[in-house]
């Protein structure tokens, strides 16, 4: 029997061992996240909750390799995050990551095509046009490619940042507060769309949400409280 795709399920895509994260906060010094453990496995749907202030969009920012911890490690698609330098960091992402932000993050001089043509031109993909055309339809947005940002509503917007964190089939997508800036029915297909393409494609995703509902709809919730994982 081929049990290629069995092992394959069962990878770790991402480690974390002994994170902390401590800022100067005047003369005193604040901690942020204390001695976090954690490992998710390719294919996984990781929810990441807690009050505000608990750490989660720190913690999602260092497994990510965008803020350095002041403690512990991170392996990312077996590579350790923090023996890499920016540049290797930067490559590393391009290759395995996708981001989806709250506040969309999308270029204003760009139009919709052009906002999702861009990860794919640097990473000097040849088909970057019918890629970005194609998954831009997918998202219900095939009529819109050449409106810029500002013509496009709040739930218009995100979908092209979706669009723009599957064009180069991620390994891994980190969400931080995908729906924060939408109304309750833009958010809900939103959502809806964030765990159908990450079925498609077969994505392991890490998700930071304060909503308690959505969390529910992923296969695993971790809890912050005060900068450490909560028990149970």
């Amino acid at each position: 029997m081929d049990t290629t795709l069995g092992n394959t399920a069962a990878r770790t895509i991402l480690h974390a061992s002994g994170i902390g994260k401590t800022v100067k906060s005047g003369a005193s010094d604040l901690v942020i996240l204390r001695a976090i453990d954690l490992s998710v496995t390719a294919g996984d749907a990781v929810a990441v909750v807690g009050a505000s202030g608990s750490g989660k969009s720190t913690l999602l920012a260092i497994l990510a390799g965008l803020d350095t911890p002041t403690a512990g490690t991170v392996e990312l698609d077996g590579a350790d995050l923090f023996k890499l330098d920016e540049d290797a960091r930067a490559e590393l992402r391009g290759r395995s990551v996708g981001f989806v932000f709250q506040s969309f993050q999308l270029l204003p001089s760009l139009s919709a095509l052009e906002n999702v043509m861009l990860p794919l031109e640097l990473a000097a993909r040849s088909d970057a046009e019918s890629v970005a055309r194609e998954i831009l339809a997918k998202v219900g947005l095939g009529e819109r490619l050449s409106h810029y940002p500002k013509h496009l509503s709040g739930g218009e917007q995100q979908r092209v940042a979706l669009a723009r964190a599957f064009s180069v089939r991620p390994k891994l997508l980190f969400a931080d507060e995908p729906t924060g800036s939408l109304d309750a029915e833009a958010g809900a297909g939103v959502i809806d769309l964030l765990f159908e393409l990450n079925r498609s494609f077969g994505t392991t995703l890490v998700m930071v949400t304060h909503d308690e509902t959505l969390a529910r709809r992923c296969g695993r919730v971790i809890r912050l409280v005060a900068g450490k994982i909560a028990a149970g």
